[in-house]
C-alpha cells in the first residue's frame, strides 16, 4: 500500500473534507480525490461517504485511520527532524480559549520554550472549532471545554474551573448576603450584565447551578474576552461570572467583590486533547506531560 495514499487518506479523515485536505496537502481537489479513490480501489470497499458538506468515514475508514495514525504521524517525526535532533523538542501548535491558553497554558510551557521547543498558540472561543482544528492536523494539542466523542481525538481531564459571581463594590453595597440566597436570581436580574456573548453563556451557567433557572436579565456590555469583562465589572459596569483564577486578585484587592458563596460552586472542566496517536511524539508528549503536571496547581 503506497503512504503516500495513507497520508492524503488520513489528511482526508482528520479534516473531514476533501477541499480542507487539499489545502493541507497543497495538492488539487481532484488529485485528492484520485489518490483516494486509488485506495479504495487497492481496498475493494469505499473509505468515506460523500455528504453535502464533506465526508464521513465508514467503519473500514474509522479503523484504517486509527490502525494508520499513529505509525504514519512517528514516520513524519522522523522525516522532519534534521540530523542531531534526534529526540529533540520541535513547534508546538497549541489552541484554546484566549484567556486560559494566554494566562495557564503559554506559562506552563515556558519550561519546555527554555529547553529549545517553538510554540505557536492560536487563541479560539468555540470549543467546535477548536476540536475541528486539531482533527484537521492545525494544531497538535487543544485545550477545549468539552470532552470529544469517538475515536480520532483523545482527551485527558486537565482540572476544574470554579466560577464566581462578583461585580464592583458600589454595586455589592446594595446587597444583603441573605437576600442574595432567598431571592438571589430575582434580584440579580435588576443589575446591568456584563458578558462575553450575547447568549450569556457565564451567567446562564451560573444561573442554572445556583438558582435552578435561566436568567431573564440582557447584557448591558459584551466583550468576548473575560479579561475585558473583569475589567469592566470592576469599573462598575455591572455584575459578571468569572473563573476565580481571573478574578481572585482583583477580588483580594477590593476592586471586584464576590457577591455568593454558594455550597457547590459552578465549576467548568477543562481537557487536554490531542490527535489519537500523536503522543508517540516526542514534542508533543512533553508538552502533554508539562501541562498535566502544571494543572495540579490550578
Amino acid at each position: 500500500m503506497d503512504l503516500a495514499l495513507l497520508r492524503t487518506f488520513l489528511t482526508v479523515h482528520r479534516a473531514g473534507s476533501f477541499t480542507r485536505a487539499a489545502a493541507l496537502l497543497g495538492l488539487s481537489q481532484p488529485a485528492v480525490t484520485s489518490q483516494i479513490r486509488t485506495l479504495e480501489r487497492q481496498l475493494g470497499r469505499p473509505l468515506f461517504l460523500r455528504r453535502a458538506r464533506g465526508v464521513t468515514p465508514t467503519t473500514l475508514g474509522d479503523e484504517l485511520a486509527h490502525r494508520a495514525a499513529p505509525h504514519l504521524d512517528a514516520l513524519v517525526e522522523i522525516a522532519e527532524t534534521g540530523p542531531g535532533e534526534e529526540g529533540g523538542l520541535r513547534t508546538l501548535h497549541v489552541a484554546g480559549p484566549p484567556e486560559f491558553t494566554a494566562l495557564r497554558v503559554l506559562p506552563a510551557l515556558t519550561p519546555l520554550v527554555s529547553q529549545g521547543l517553538a510554540v505557536r498558540a492560536s487563541f479560539l472561543e468555540d470549543t467546535e472549532d477548536i476540536l475541528d482544528g486539531l482533527a484537521a492536523g492545525h494544531h497538535d494539542l487543544a485545550v477545549a471545554t468539552a470532552r470529544p466523542r469517538g475515536g480520532l481525538l483523545t482527551a485527558t481531564a486537565l482540572c476544574d474551573e470554579e466560577h464566581v459571581l462578583v461585580a464592583a463594590p458600589r454595586w455589592a453595597a446594595r446587597l444583603s448576603p441573605d437576600v442574595l440566597l432567598r431571592r438571589g436570581a430575582v434580584v440579580l436580574e435588576q443589575l446591568p450584565v456584563v458578558e462575553v456573548h450575547e447568549s450569556l453563556p457565564f451567567v446562564s451557567r451560573y444561573w442554572a447551578a445556583v438558582f435552578e433557572s435561566k436568567p431573564a436579565a440582557a447584557a448591558t456590555v459584551i466583550a468576548p474576552d473575560l479579561r475585558a469583562v473583569r475589567d469592566s465589572a470592576a469599573a462598575g459596569a455591572g455584575l459578571a461570572v468569572l473563573p476565580r483564577y481571573l478574578c481572585e486578585e482583583a477580588v483580594e484587592a477590593g476592586r471586584l467583590v464576590a457577591l455568593l458563596e454558594p455550597p457547590v460552586p459552578p465549576l467548568r472542566t477543562y481537557f487536554l486533547v490531542a490527535r489519537t496517536g500523536t503522543l508517540a511524539l516526542a514534542h508533543l508528549a512533553r508538552a502533554h506531560e508539562e501541562l498535566l503536571g502544571a494543572a495540579g496547581s490550578w
